[in-house]
């Protein structure tokens, strides 16, 4: 039987990481030293398997660090219903409609905070990070899709609904729509015109075959406006102009004191260099950019952020 955390007098998280082709657990003791670290492939369309791995991860920690934890994060992509603890997540369908809380709840046996990925993105920056010592931040991943999370001195603001900052779900200005001769994309949300569709790695290929060209992912847009290709080029620069855009409403909105890109883009060099000046394009006058700065842990980062997502949870209980 697994010794208590108690007995020890040790505190100990564990951080579970589920993305759309693998679940990672790592267990981190209060300096966020990994003591512990497992990763599985997801089962992503059955629900009960995937309750299977992500008990089983659990139980191998346990076994393997002779006692249990204080408290587990799970950070999933998608969102989870707080009244109803059902889960919605395009990558992972298998826990869509599915009482996901109260079963990982059954199974588990211990104190549970579920976040999403750009949640636990966020917080991993804030703390140790590329935003460590600021007061303020916005994670700001640029992926498959595109949102983020805000934290306060290291603590992340999840809101009323647990969405924290999603501007990937802004909707395009019709404006900057007419601009750039654009069409309206429908969003796997459920809603149109959202930013995520134009600035996320999957909209910097879509806004390339919109212009003529025939790139499957953001790497091959890159890398076809490298060769000169005029399409790459100018998708490039559509893809500047609406993140930018996007940036300045997240600055007046939250006016965070720095900004980490995330996820395929943010390796995009020329970001850190152009977007500051697009940005202020799209401020009103004397309103100053926050530091833009690449991700120290990357997507290293996002059990380490669910283990810290579970040491705010046990932190306030």
């Amino acid at each position: 039987m697994a010794e208590s955390v108690g007995e020890r007098g040790m505190h100990l998280w564990y951080g579970v990481d589920v993305g759309g082709t693998k679940i990672e657990l790592v267990a981190c003791d209060d300096a966020l030293q990994v003591t512990h670290r497992q990763r599985v492939a997801t089962p992503t369309q059955d629900y009960p398997a995937f309750l299977d791995a992500v008990a089983t991860l659990v139980a191998n920690a346990d076994a393997e660090l002779g006692r249990s934890c204080d408290a587990i994060g799970i950070g999933v992509p998608g969102v989870v219903d707080r009244d109803t603890g059902s889960g919605f997540s395009v990558n992972v369908p298998a826990i869509t409609g599915k009482p996901v809380v109260a079963d990982l709840q059954a199974r588990l046996q211990r104190p549970l905070c579920i976040g999403n990925d750009l949640q636990c993105f966020a917080i991993s920056e804030a703390n140790g990070g590329a935003a460590a010592g600021y007061p303020t931040m916005i994670g700001a991943i640029l992926g498959t899709g595109a949102g983020g999370g805000y934290c306060i001195d290291g603590r992340l603001v999840s809101g009323y609904n647990g969405l924290g900052v999603e501007w990937g779900h802004w909707t395009v200005p019709a404006t900057l729509i007419a601009k750039h001769g654009l069409p309206i994309h429908d969003c796997a949300c459920g809603l149109l015109g959202c930013i995520e569709c134009y600035v996320s790695g999957t909209g910097l290929a879509r806004l390339h075959r919109h212009l003529g060209g025939d790139a499957v992912d953001a790497g091959a847009v890159i890398a076809a406006a490298q060769s000169g290709d005029e399409a790459a080029t100018r998708a490039l620069a559509i893809h500047l102009d609406l993140l930018g855009h996007a940036l300045a409403d997240v600055v007046k909105a939250f006016d965070p004191h720095a900004i980490v890109l995330g996820g395929g883009l943010s390796k995009l060099e020329s970001l850190y260099r152009d977007l500051p000046a697009v940005i202020v394009s799209h401020l009103f006058r004397n309103t100053r950019v926050p530091p833009i700065l690449p991700p120290l842990f990357g997507d290293a980062g996002g059990a380490r952020g669910a283990a810290l997502l579970a040491r705010q949870y046990g932190a306030a209980h």
